[in-house]
């Protein structure tokens, strides 16, 4: 079901990054960059239909929050229909606008930052403004992890990124369908 919902959206809005979603492997891989033993406020770019989600919220402690920023209006309400938690927030929205998202949820830095948003589609402005903005959403320490599909060049994301964040890596996961190439930047 998530696979028809996926290609529905990816053919009708060219900011949907994938005609599948995430495999658990991949899941697992980029999660492996969050410390879920501590409360922190996560916020994820694009949940699409929430496959990140429903991992984080697993894995996540009580004290801990989620805001979920999806700019496509089916996958907002399927979010909506789908994820009834007190820890969770879904704001229809685009990620550029992460720090009035974080204020309206009176929270004020995040500790991490998860996004699935094909960058390799996105202007250059529109790439500045939601790097320049994520990296002031975070707080000292914070990662972004971000997850592409792995056939976009160094220009896509990962040199961006040294422009922003100190320390930047790269990984391969070859077992998701697209096989994806997982960055972790660190504030």
């Amino acid at each position: 079901m998530d696979t028809i919902t996926y290609l529905k959206n990816f053919v009708r809005d060219r900011n949907v990054a994938s005609i599948t979603p995430t495999s658990a492997i991949g899941v697992k891989k980029v999660c492996s960059k969050i410390d879920f033993h501590k409360p922190s406020v996560i916020v994820e770019y694009g949940p699409g239909t929430g496959v990140f989600s429903n991992y984080l919220l697993k894995n996540m402690g009580t004290g801990s929050r989620l805001i979920l920023i999806e700019r496509n209006k089916n996958f907002d309400l399927i979010l909506k229909r789908k994820i009834h938690d007190p820890r969770v927030v879904i704001v229809n929205d685009s990620a550029e606008n992460v720090l009035d998202t974080l204020r309206a949820c009176q929270e004020y830095e995040a500790d991490y930052v998860l996004s699935g948003i094909p960058f390799l589609l996105l202007s250059d402005e529109m790439k500045h403004r939601i790097l320049y903005n994520t990296h002031r959403a975070l707080k000292k320490g914070g990662k972004f992890l971000a997850y592409q599909t792995c056939f976009q060049t160094d220009n896509a994301l990962k040199n961006r990124l040294w422009q922003y964040f100190p320390k930047v890596q790269s990984k391969y996961e070859l077992l998701n369908i697209p096989p994806l190439r997982i960055y972790e930047a660190v504030k």
